[in-house]
């Protein structure tokens, strides 16, 4: 499988070999698998201690003429602690007194890491890399572009150490899907938050080798960098749909050729 190489000035003069990842068979099912383990495994494990709100010396007396019962004494008969000479304490140990211990807390024993065998995911990456090269999968996802996938760059694009620069050169082939991806900011609904107040549609992925486009590529709203040795298949297939409009650079493609 042969792709057009584009420069800077988005001219094409010849065109490279795609490494062998691209000519996999694209499987959902797999690639969904993956995106989940994927996502999974970024949660922040949460739990309370199981003994939270336990450890206390209330109980509940309520029996007739036990030592401290509180039958026949007024007062509400719930776990109180227990105080010298059969004295009833505060309550404790409810989930609405006052020291209790929570509800429904988060459970320390769920397990909610959903793994995937090694030779799993490797399948699933280039499951995912071979629909990078499908113009119906990128388009059933949204995405606008009047370009031949894969999109393949030179080295120079990693060198570009302004992030304007970085969009002159995208702009000659998504520059549609990159307005559209800018045009999609909106607050997200519900509590607000500093860390992610907005929510903004997803449009080309860039992996390269490395570089100054790292930092320089990544204020695009919508553009996401990634070198190729730590992509991911969320990269490739954002909320487990394949098809992401993706750009490569030569060093991305030869290290794709062997690390999957």
């Amino acid at each position: 499988m042969k792709a057009k190489l584009h420069s800077l000035d988005g001219s094409s003069a010849k065109s490279v070999d795609l490494p062998h990842q691209f000519e996999e068979a694209v499987r959902g099912e797999i690639i969904r698998r993956a995106v989940l383990s994927d996502e999974t495994k970024i949660y922040q494990p949460q739990g309370n201690f199981y003994k939270a709100g336990f450890q206390t010396s209330a109980r509940y007396r309520g029996r007739k003429d036990d030592y401290g019962s509180l039958k026949n004494k007024g007062q509400a008969k719930l776990p109180r602690e227990v105080r010298p000479k059969g004295g009833a304490g505060k309550v404790r140990r409810l989930p609405s007194s006052v020291g209790g211990h929570r509800a429904h807390p988060p459970k320390v024993e769920s397990v909610r890491v959903e793994n995937v065998n090694k030779k799993e995911y490797q399948k699933a990456i280039r499951s995912a890399l071979a629909a990078t090269t499908k113009p119906e999968l990128a388009k059933a996802r949204g995405h606008l572009f009047d370009c031949e996938l894969p999109l393949v760059f030179d080295n120079k694009l990693e060198s570009l150490s302004k992030t304007k620069e970085v969009l002159a050169a995208l702009e000659k082939f998504a520059g549609k899907d990159l307005e559209r991806a800018r045009n999609s900011r909106k607050s997200r609904s519900g509590t607000r938050s500093r860390k992610a107040g907005t929510r903004t549609a997803k449009s080309l992925l860039l992996v390269v080798g490395g570089g100054h486009i790292l930092k320089s590529g990544r204020n695009i709203p919508g553009v996401d960098v990634v070198q190729a040795e730590k992509l991911r298949v969320k990269d490739l297939a954002p909320g487990t749909h394949p098809g992401r409009l993706t750009l490569y650079t030569e060093n991305a493609l030869k290290k794709i050729s062997e690390v999957y």
